[in-house]
């Protein structure tokens, strides 16, 4: 067992998003190992209640801190790292000038180690502590990551890139042996080997991965849909309406499903633990089946605002009752850090919904890197909070990171206008440490 002393955060769950963090200016947080040796939230609340009932437990006092619940990220490139920033006119000429050349070269295994390895620094450095990641097309790629995150304890969820057409050569899912047998089928059955190789394995977990409908033929995806009927609690990643282009390209390629996201569920894609990147441009019709379909939507703000993308529209979303979560989308997407895509988030919700824009509150950006990404994920209850039972993921918060930062906290009266001054001023340098359960 081991206490921590610090200003705490963490989310009720039995109230709206907006109005859910709980917060401790003086709290206490008691974690202790399970059966598995795996660290849980043990206790959490207010130092003076709780300090008598652990007085002969270690203590480290991190007064001036603020310990919050580790970040859950949606979706990410871990093969685009080195793709950020590259300037481009939208989606499809970044994806050809800058994207499908860079993950050529995760066929090798020592390139996709040393990428995975700061990958995965990257992000327990910015304080992400679970996350949702794509590999290449390359089951090279795929274990080289898994192997770095068993080394690292970060939960981590990847799976093969399935794309058997519409792609450069060297990026399409390749035969096995010397003949000229079916990649497509070799994709189906190298996916398999891997969900048995790696998923459940300590904390990591599979995702099957079609890239996006277009570069997958119809026997890919049916085959996939297959895969995800027989391994019901792999998880399912993939695109969806991010861009009008590809949309277009989407409804040509499958003329017989009723939209680009309903094309997924005719192939069996669509269910709980299935995560779909950026839901931008989505008809009623299309939230209403994610809904109905307990499948989620990884919202990518600063990738969708930096290729001009479009907007999530928030207030469809939770009309329409489906999950989501925040995603920060590298290399689309513009930094690793949850703070700009909170930040980003915030934008979009000023920018993209009504006529008077929406002003998202500050506890529910944070929920939806944390508690509401983990709801996503089929993983509430597990990650992204610091209630009772919890895995200890968590972040240590230096609010005087920066001296604005310690200027403008000071000056904060109530929660949200602390919570605020973090999201619009925070990065890197806020998070002073990220423990891993």
């Amino acid at each position: 067992m081991k206490a921590y002393r610090s200003a705490i955060l963490r989310f009720a769950t039995d109230r709206p998003p907006s109005q859910s963090a709980v917060y401790e200016e003086d709290g206490l947080l008691v974690v202790a190992p399970d059966a598995q040796g795996t660290q849980r939230v043990h206790a959490v609340g207010s130092f003076h209640e709780l300090r008598p009932r652990f007085a002969d437990v270690v203590l480290e006092d991190l007064s001036g801190r603020l310990i919050a619940p580790g970040f859950v990220d949606l979706h990410s490139h871990y093969p685009q790292t080195n793709v950020i920033g590259s300037p481009a006119e939208g989606l499809l000429p970044w994806l050809e000038n800058y994207t499908f050349p860079e993950e050529k070269c995760f066929a090798e295994l020592d390139y996709s180690t040393q990428a995975a390895r700061f990958f995965i620094a990257e992000m327990l450095r910015n304080g992400i502590t679970t996350t949702l990641t794509f590999a290449t097309s390359h089951a090279i790629s795929v274990n080289a990551l898994f192997e770095q995150a068993q080394r690292s304890r970060i939960r981590l969820i990847s799976g093969l890139c399935l794309m058997d057409r519409h792609a450069p050569a060297a990026l399409l899912n390749q035969p096995s042996g010397a003949g000229r047998s079916d990649a497509t089928e070799q994709s189906l059955l190298s996916t398999e080997a891997l969900i048995q190789r790696w998923h459940g394995v300590g904390r990591l977990g599979y995702a099957i991965t079609p890239r996006f409908a277009p570069t997958s033929s119809e026997a890919q995806l049916r085959g996939a849909g297959q895969l995800a009927k027989r391994y019901p609690d792999v998880w399912i990643q993939s695109h969806v309406a991010e861009n009008q282009h590809e949309i277009a390209w989407a409804r040509e390629l499958f003329p017989t499903s009723r939209s680009y996201l309903a094309t997924y569920a005719d192939f069996g894609l669509l269910r709980q633990r299935a995560i779909y990147a950026h839901c931008i441009h989505l008809a009623d019709e299309d939230r209403i089946l994610l809904h109905e379909t307990g499948a989620a939507a990884a919202v990518c703000p600063t990738s969708n605002l930096f290729l001009g993308s479009g907007f999530f529209d928030y207030v469809k979303a939770d009309r329409a009752g489906f999950a989501y979560g925040l995603a920060n989308d590298v290399g689309g997407g513009t930094s690793f850090s949850p703070f700009h895509t909170m930040l980003g988030a915030y934008y979009v919700g000023r920018e993209g919904q009504s006529k008077s824009g929406l002003s998202l509150r500050p506890q529910h950006l944070w929920w939806q890197h944390t508690a509401g990404a983990a709801r996503a994920l089929g993983l509430a209850g597990v990650v992204g909070n610091l209630q009772v039972g919890c895995e200890a993921d968590f972040v240590v918060l230096n609010l005087q990171a920066t001296a604005l930062l310690a200027r403008k906290t000071a000056l904060a009266k109530n929660l949200d206008e602390l919570l605020f001054a973090l999201i619009v001023l925070g990065d890197d340098r806020l998070v002073e440490r990220t423990v891993i359960a």
